[in-house]
């Protein structure tokens, strides 16, 4: 089972997608922005082989106005090289990518410059994954879209307008179940009268269920029969209810604990992209989950890029996740990562927040100048005063990390997962 996440990292510096307004369109900033997105896609890309992540979803705002006539940048060619150098990366990793184009892009629109418009996206879509030179099997997945007061009509219409598209469009699209307009039984009648790959979403189809006495394995076993040969390894989505938000809002982290129970009922001969606000921290938390090489190491590896978060928020936490890595002989990964997930959970107090920044500062301490130290103290005496956050003090202990070169503490989360 390969597991994936979408688009954006956290905790990963130089990975960021720029963008700009329409006012703001002019070849010399998209050349800038295109250049500056793709630096950071290949970024991430080396972030995935680094971390053995074999599934990633491409944003969409790679290239910004990227199917809108204001772009008449033939930015495949001008960026031919960095194209070229992402694509052998992927090749080579043999990661599997993916597109998702956004909620405007509606096939099925009554109205014919929305289906207009959302020709020329998914033409563009596929141009990105044209120009990395991937296969088929690098897909874009698409909603069918609204049902405007009529759904067989919206159904006919969607049928219809799938015909216009050129046909290298028509080998990448598969089509997903949404929660508001088709569920998964609509879907699937979609795409086998059409002949293409359907993904199921599990938190789509609690939302907007088909057949309540259908549970998620019986879905998953016949989108699998959509999937052809060519068409790769059958794909599907899965996610978690945020408890606190509308129903179909994605959790803030893969809770270890559901992933398990859910992973044990499906099998495991399929591609698994996670829609969840923590991203590739969820990724790796669900890959080490399911990893064969079941060692402590993987574990104490990701304990070194937590430790001072969950200092942050809970004392007791940190010490029994300390206690539980002596143990060398085990693998204790569900634990491991739901007592990580109980912590982060906590509202920090001033005291605990304190207590981690102290930890921190101690790399620093004996190597720090005077005025470094003086300047530590004023902005830790500021945030216990109430006249500031704890983001000041941890802003001057990244310069400090940054300047010394404590790779330990850049590479944690602990600058990046914020309260």
């Amino acid at each position: 089972m390969n597991i994936g996440y979408a688009c954006l990292t956290v905790g990963l510096p130089e990975a960021n997608f720029r963008s700009c307004t329409l006012k703001n369109v002019n070849d010399s900033t998209l050349l800038t922005l295109i250049k500056h997105n793709l630096n950071s896609l290949d970024t991430i890309i080396e972030y995935n082989i680094q971390n053995n992540i074999k599934l990633f979803r491409i944003t969409s705002d790679l290239i910004p106005f990227g199917s809108s006539i204001v772009n008449n940048i033939p930015w495949w060619d001008v960026f031919s090289s960095e194209f070229d150098s992402i694509r052998e990366k992927i090749k080579n990793s043999g990661m599997r990518v993916s597109m998702h184009p956004g909620q405007y892009t509606v096939l099925n629109s009554p109205r014919q410059d929305v289906v207009k418009r959302a020709v020329e996206d998914l033409n563009y879509h596929n141009k990105v994954l044209d120009s990395l030179g991937v296969d088929i099997e690098s897909k874009i997945i698409l909603h069918i879209g609204g049902v405007y007061n009529n759904k067989e009509k919206a159904t006919r219409n969607f049928i219809d307008n799938f015909q216009m598209l050129d046909e290298g469009v028509k080998q990448r699209i598969v089509l997903e179940n949404d929660d508001k307009s088709f569920n998964i039984g609509d879907v699937l009648t979609i795409g086998l009268a059409l002949n293409i790959p359907v993904v199921y979403d599990n938190l789509h189809n609690r939302v907007l269920p088909s057949d309540l006495s259908k549970d998620d394995h019986y879905w998953i076993s016949l989108c699998r029969e959509t999937w052809k040969k060519e068409d790769g390894v059958q794909k599907i989505h899965y996610s978690q209810q945020d408890a606190k938000k509308r129903p179909g809002a994605h959790s803030s982290t893969i809770a270890i604990a559901d992933f398990s129970a859910f992973v044990q009922k499906i099998d495991l001969n399929m591609d698994v992209m996670l829609e969840v606000k923590d991203k590739n921290l969820s990724a790796i938390k669900c890959l080490n989950y399911l990893k064969e090489d079941r060692r402590i190491h993987n574990l104490e590896l990701e304990w070194s890029k937590y430790k001072y978060t969950v200092l942050e928020h809970s004392q007791r936490h940190y010490n029994t996740i300390r206690e539980l890595l002596k143990n060398k002989d085990e693998y204790p990964v569900v634990k491991f990562y739901s007592l990580l997930e109980q912590a982060l959970e906590m509202e920090p107090t001033s005291g605990s927040t304190e207590n981690a920044a102290l930890h921190v500062w101690g790399y620093f301490k004996s190597t720090a100048t005077d005025i470094e130290k003086t300047k530590f103290a004023q902005h830790l005496e500021a945030y216990r005063q109430g006249r500031c956050s704890i983001k000041s003090s941890k802003s001057f202990l990244r310069k400090l990390a940054q300047k010394y070169e404590e790779d330990y503490l850049l590479n944690s989360y602990y600058f990046y997962l914020t309260n």
